[in-house]
């Protein structure tokens, strides 16, 4: 097994929204500005012809003292069943990366605009990736109840 990783943020996030606050993040405008010592607007050439984007970004300002690495109730909610670190998408994670499929809304220069994206402001960005319709996933869906209900003011605006 690898002894340790080391990745290099390509951007950052500008968003109005500075505190990691569960919901509403449709409502909250977003964009990436990349790296202008590393990157040129070449590297987001073409991305506007997608209608969603994939981001991989880093969950900065959790401590090492709030990374979970066993089960706990989702958001602390004992009338959510206690479930593995794996088994959700909390922010406590043990390498704390988070991915999220956005809207695209535009690109200019090194900047992508998007819509839906639950990062706050100045979180490093990792990777972005378009959305493929022959990467998403194959067959049905199943997911607990719970996880349905927690996210039912997830993404309203």
């Amino acid at each position: 097994m690898a002894q340790g990783v080391t990745l290099h943020p390509i951007g950052r996030v500008v968003s109005n929204r500075a505190a990691p606050v569960d919901d509403d993040w449709d409502s909250i405008a977003a964009r990436i500005e990349l790296d202008p010592a590393r990157f040129t607007p070449e590297a987001l050439m073409g991305l506007d012809r997608f209608s969603h984007a994939e981001i991989v970004f880093l969950f900065d300002r959790v401590t090492p003292a709030q990374i979970e690495t066993g089960a706990r109730h989702p958001r602390g909610n004992p009338d959510w069943p206690r479930v593995g670190i794996f088994a959700q998408r909390g922010k406590n994670r043990p390498n704390r990366i988070g991915v999220t499929a956005c809207r695209v809304l535009g690109v200019d220069g090194l900047a992508l605009h998007l819509a839906g994206l639950d990062a706050i402001d100045g979180t490093p960005v990792l990777d972005i990736k378009p959305v493929m319709s022959g990467f998403a996933p194959r067959g049905p869906l199943r997911e607990p109840d719970w996880a349905k209900v927690l996210m039912q003011g997830y993404w309203r605006a």
